[in-house]
């Protein structure tokens, strides 16, 4: 063993050789040099010997696909570049701009010279909490700067708090405030130890190439035959054995031992040119050869020149990692010597010594969490089956085509039953109906574990962890894989805005301090809702953050988020103020500004690393820029939520009689700006806290019971919820969201189990029995033929809807988008025989959707050869052609453009 090597330093590829006083212009470095990948922009593009250097030779596969994620490699970045194609004149918005731009390229430098990119600042998950370590160990890591002391307790210890503790010697504690524990495999009895202090094992493989015992002197032997050169690779017997030979170069084998003996020394270029003098000209010799003189200047580190024959040919040579690989033995090899530390399902929690005494919590990265129950308190689950029972996954990741029609679902409400449903109850039951809906994407609430169930699932405790009151992490991946295996995308309600307020399981006070995860004093808590509010400008915050994000992607395939209540992370007083629309408010005091930071960078790593990604925000204030690329001076989301849809619609229905509906106030809220806009009618807000879903509203408004329904109000119910759902979802900006249950017009509210009810299921449940009966059967036939339309027609995935006529009176509405027209009757009384609708294109028309089909309700008025119209060449409204139209009082119609007449 006194022959190998103790360590071997890569060097990294070079520039083209330069002149050794050649330096790069300021203007192309900040200090750190910008890595390959790295969506940092702040590195002028100007170029420099070192840019030069890397494209003279083909980049590697991993920089070849990072390169074309990164940001701004294609297009000049412009801080303020969309404020123009918006038409915002705002000078001191510009500058609010221009600012945060700034203060962006600092927090990336900040990042990146802990974390060296955003793929490194986006995993931490794989060294951050409870992982198991090829040489038969299992390493723990947490984040606690607030901490004096650190160890792991639980089963596997009888939950000592000295027994597996961060220790001197083995990177227990670093300055950043990070511990690590080593919780060592026990010998079974009558077993030796390794022979060999890094014997690494296969814990998936039953047998592996160690077991055919190797000899570790002929590897080591081969080892140096095989890949070093002669003279390579040197010996060391002291730590002080190279110290003492170059001192001996400098100063011969009888060296002044005294400054006065020292006398005056040499400039560093003549000793070199001295040393240089006496060196053998060994062109075969494959050692690298540096030949740089320092002369003072300022150099880039990440730029040393170097002889380009002797890096090419160290290159060109595989590293010896595959000589260890032939040690590594099996799973079966382990077991049978070893004793696992900590084994799959065992229960644990950390343990902390602080300033105010000992603490116990749950791990912060911990991947399966069991809530206390009877009493008891909560505590972490080590997950790590062995391999027979790994879920292997089945299906790739479908791809949207066309618009995103999206299911919003919570999994505990979504059974028939009074009780909390499962994954496995999900994925046989619910997930059929939505592919048989004609929906192509879900999404889902309430996953991350959270304490509080009546919380909804929006006061997340674990941001590693799926909640445990619905299955296990296998259960949920199943669940995922089972959706992608029928075209189901699957986007997941994510809550980076705040987090829950609790101590024991959650993150509050996690180390003792109230500064850990969250900022301290008033700022920290949100001002109604009683939970904490991250530090978005802290490194190690952001690292947690970027990693949970990463993490659900990586470990369960989901393919995007929703960002929950962005109005609560982006103003100091969490959205709760008058909104006057003013640009003036986006910009003011209140703006967070390490907010919005947060979230661009959240934005560019999620599309660098996963190009697929989906991205929605919710933000109730309309945010300027927020699909805005991040290089134009956007967020970089790729919808935003339309939250005045629904809240429009509620007002209308619970206030304003139908005769009094204005429809240019209507459609002002529809069509606004609807690039990028997610539409819904009604979500989980409008029949969650007391409040009443659309069909109750209108079907059970306390004129009659469930048993007296006349058929007006079924027809009323069938043909204006109907009407409202088409409107809405036509004028998206290629995405639509449905809660379940609204399908289909579930009559009751959501109440989850809480005390004011005394924490009864009974409103917390689906009636899918109603799938089948009257008019939910009439609502959810004509949902479904919505969905199927857009799958096969694409009626919203082209441009924006053009509107030719909008009249308060006749309280008519009809526009255009692609070759589709769009024609609305809200009026409650009066129908209309040869209406005229404006059209620009002249042509033949065919219905392809009328919501007075008896099947959907209606009373089926139009006949068969009225489903076929051609334009006459009045001018409507504007428009060179117009089509006369019968249209039913309360019912909507759909005609598509099926030839074009050329006068």
């Amino acid at each position: 063993m006194d022959s190998c090597a103790l360590f071997l330093s890569t060097p990294r590829p070079p520039p083209p050789l330069v002149p050794a006083h050649r330096r790069l212009p300021l203007a192309s470095r900040s200090g750190l040099r910008r890595r390959e990948g790295c969506p940092c922009s702040c590195a002028s593009s100007s170029s420099s010997s070192g840019r030069a250097g890397s494209q003279d030779r083909p980049p590697r596969p991993w920089q070849q696909k990072q390169r074309t994620q990164r940001p701004g490699r294609g297009e000049a970045i412009d801080p303020v570049g969309f404020l123009a194609k918006h038409g915002i004149s705002d000078r001191a918005f510009a500058q609010f701009l221009r600012d945060r731009y700034k203060a962006l390229k600092d927090r990336r430098w900040e990042l990146h010279s802990r974390l060296i990119d955003l793929k490194e600042a986006s995993s931490g998950f794989e060294l951050m909490g409870m992982h198991r370590h090829r040489q038969h160990r299992v390493d723990f890591m947490e984040w606690a700067p607030g901490a004096r002391y650190c160890s792991v307790v639980g089963d596997f210890n009888q939950w000592s708090t000295t027994e597996n503790c961060a220790r001197e010697g083995h990177l227990g504690h670093d300055d950043f405030g990070y511990w690590t524990i080593i919780l060592e495999d026990k010998l079974r009895e009558g077993q030796e130890p390794d022979e060999y202090y890094f014997q690494e094992y296969n814990y998936t493989d039953d047998y592996d190439k160690g077991d055919n015992g190797v000899d570790v002197e002929e590897l080591i032997h081969r080892m140096n035959e095989e890949y070093w050169e002669p003279g390579e690779i040197k010996s060391q017997k002291s730590r002080l054995e190279v110290v003492a030979k170059l001192y001996e170069q400098m100063f011969g084998p009888n060296g002044p031992q005294t400054e006065e003996e020292l006398g005056d020394i040499p400039d560093p270029e003549t000793r070199y040119n001295e040393w240089k003098a006496l060196q053998k000209d060994d062109s075969a010799s494959s050692l690298p050869c540096y030949d740089i003189i320092d002369n003072g200047q300022e150099f880039d580190i990440f730029n040393v020149a170097t002889d380009r024959v002797s890096f090419e040919k160290f290159q060109g040579k595989s590293p010896p990692l595959a000589y260890w690989v032939e040690m590594r033995k099996g799973r079966k090899a382990w077991l049978e010597k070893y004793v696992p530390a900590i084994s799959h399902k065992d229960k644990y929690r950390v343990y902390f010594n602080t300033p105010d005494g000992g603490l116990e919590r749950i791990p912060a990265w911990a991947t399966y969490v069991l809530p206390d129950a009877e009493g008891k308190q909560s505590y972490a689950v080590h997950w790590d089956p062995p391999p027979e029972e790994i879920y292997k996954w089945r299906f790739e990741r479908p791809k949207v085509k066309g618009s995103l029609r999206i299911y919003e679902c919570h999994v505990g409400i979504s059974g028939s039953e009074q009780k909390i449903s499962s994954f496995q109850e999900f994925t046989s039951n619910v997930l059929p109906h939505i592919k048989d809906a004609g929906y192509n994407a879900i999404q889902l609430i309430g996953i991350v574990e959270h304490k509080d169930y009546s919380s909804v699932g929006y006061k997340v405790t674990n941001y590693f962890s799926v909640s445990s009151r619905f299955g296990s992490p296998d259960d949920f991946k199943k669940l995922v894989d089972e959706a992608h295996g029928l075209g189901l995308v699957v986007l997941l309600d994510i809550v980076h805005s705040y987090a829950s307020a609790d101590e024991l399981v959650g993150l509050s006070l996690f180390d003792g301090s109230n500064d850990c995860y969250f900022h301290s004093g008033k700022r920290g808590h949100h001002k109604y809702w009683g939970t904490r509010m991250f530090k978005y400008d802290d490194i190690d915050v952001l690292h947690f953050l970027l990693s949970n994000l990463n993490w659900w992607v990586t470990e369960y395939r989901v393919d995007g988020f929703q960002f929950h209540s962005l109005p609560s992370m982006l103003y100091t007083h969490n959205g709760f103020s008058t909104f006057t629309g003013a640009t003036e408010e986006y910009y003011n005091q209140y703006v967070d500004e390490d907010a919005l930071i947060y979230l661009i960078i959240a934005n560019e790593m999620l599309h660098e690393l996963h190009p697929d990604i989906i991205t929605i925000a919710e933000d109730a204030t309309f945010y300027p820029g927020l699909c805005e690329p991040t290089t134009q001076g956007g967020l970089g989301f790729d919808y935003w939520v339309n939250l005045s849809i629904p809240e429009m619609w509620l007002w209308h229905l619970e206030n304003v009689p139908e005769q009094e509906w204005s429809m240019n106030k209507i459609m002002r809220v529809l069509v606004n700006n609807n690039s990028n806009m997610l539409s819904y009618v009604e979500n989980h807000n409008q029949s969650i806290s007391g409040r009443k879903s659309f069909a109750e509203i209108i079907l059970y408004e306390g004129k009659c019971s469930n048993s007296s329904v006349d058929n007006d109000l079924i027809f009323r119910a069938s043909s204006l919820l109907n009407i409202i759902k088409l409107i809405t979802f036509t004028t998206s900006g290629g995405a639509y969201l449905n809660f379940i249950g609204n399908e289909f017009a579930h009559p009751k509210r959501i109440e989850f189990p809480m005390s004011s009810n005394d924490y009864s299921f009974r409103l917390a449940n689906r009636q899918w029995e109603l799938l089948d009966k009257g008019v939910h059967k009439h609502i959810f036939n004509f949902d479904k033929d919505i969905m199927s339309l857009d799958g096969k027609e694409r009626l919203i995935s082209g441009g924006s809807p053009i509107v030719h006529h909008c009249d308060d009176t006749s309280m008519i509405i009809s526009f255009t988008r692609g070759p589709f027209l769009f024609v609305f009757n809200f009026n409650p009384d009066a129908s209309y025989q040869l209406y005229s609708v404006g059209v620009d294109e002249a042509g033949e028309y065919q219905l392809i959707l009328n919501t007075d089909e008896t099947n959907y309700g209606g009373r089926g008025e139009l006949t068969r050869n009225q489903y076929m119209k051609r334009t006459s060449d009045n001018r409507v409204g504007g428009c060179r052609n117009s089509l006369e139209l019968t249209l039913p009082s309360r019912s909507a119609q759909v005609y598509k453009l099926v030839r074009i007449l050329r006068i």
